[in-house]
């Protein structure tokens, strides 16, 4: 009888034997991953371009109205006003980078790696959701914090002037948020219907953009309360309605303001339903996904 000639080699392999990390330390890296991602961190530098340009923009218009203010001794703009006027830009930074947060995942097939213990099904949308609206805050919050360093170094009224300034920056930063997490619903879940980065993109833009002419037709009506309530149809001034009835001094009519009569509330309302649609949809698509 031949003597077996096989060999077990020792290579070197060990059994893992550190700290099993759950689904807290999974959420956070993907949470993490998401938001450098957002603005091309550890990617090509060509994914760099778009999110640092925007960014560029934003950090150009905040110092230069900071420089404006220095020489003038007012203020040219609010905190609030500035994340209004900046919202064109939030439009094609979520059409650019929620397609780059959930689309590449589903044309590359690699949900399944994603969605093997110990990372539920919902974790996966929550923590892009959380990422792309943090990155949208910083955005927007991120130039407010500039402005209010220039004018907290410019003030002549000492302390008592940066404590004023600081009272009207928190309102801003909070106003910011809200547009975040509006655009960041909403955008998301648009490009998590399609793999095609290009089509999720253009779905982005199409939702923002083209609901637009509806509000134009409605607020030309004859009627007083659809011309009030006509902001509602577009998710831009459904956040603008919220803000000009919550912060309405820092949003003055003519200045960024849009004339919602007596009802902020409804718009208030309408925002949290909107959000909460939005992110209960995005759990049933990824349940979907997941089941395939």
């Amino acid at each position: 009888m031949p003597e077996p000639t096989g060999v077990i080699h020792d290579i070197g392999y060990q059994r893992y034997t550190g700290p099993r990390l759950g689904r807290r330390a999974v959420f956070g890296a993907l949470y993490l991953h998401g938001l450098r991602t957002a603005f091309g961190l550890g990617r090509s530098a060509k994914a760099k371009i778009f999110p640092w340009l925007v960014v560029a923009i934003v950090s150009v218009v905040a110092a230069g109205i900071t420089a404006v203010r220095s020489q003038v001794g007012e203020t040219v703009m609010t905190y609030a006003q500035f994340a209004d006027n900046m919202s064109w830009l939030v439009i094609f930074f979520v059409a650019v980078v929620a397609p780059e947060l959930v689309s590449r995942d589903l044309r590359s097939g690699v949900l399944p790696l994603y969605f093997s213990r110990p990372l539920p099904r919902s974790d996966y949308p929550l923590a892009k959701l959380l990422a792309l609206a943090t990155a949208l805050w910083l955005l927007l919050g991120g130039p407010q914090l500039l402005m209010f360093l220039g004018a907290a170094f410019t003030t002549g009224d000492g302390m008592r002037g940066v404590w004023n300034e600081l009272l009207d920056l928190l309102p801003g930063l909070l106003y910011a948020g809200l547009w975040a997490v509006v655009f960041a619903s909403v955008g998301l879940l648009v490009a998590s219907l399609t793999g095609k980065r290009a089509f999720a993109a253009g779905g982005v833009v199409a939702v923002f953009l083209m609901t637009t002419p509806v509000v134009g037709t409605l607020s030309i009506m004859p009627s007083r309360t659809v011309n009030e309530l006509a902001f509602l149809a577009s998710p831009s001034t459904l956040v603008q309605g919220v803000g000009d009835w919550a912060l309405g001094d820092l949003l003055p009519e003519g200045q960024g303001g849009i004339l919602i009569g007596d009802f902020g509330p409804v718009y208030a309302v309408a925002a949290v339903l909107l959000v909460a649609g939005c992110v209960a949809l995005l759990m049933l698509r990824y349940r979907k996904v997941a089941a395939r």
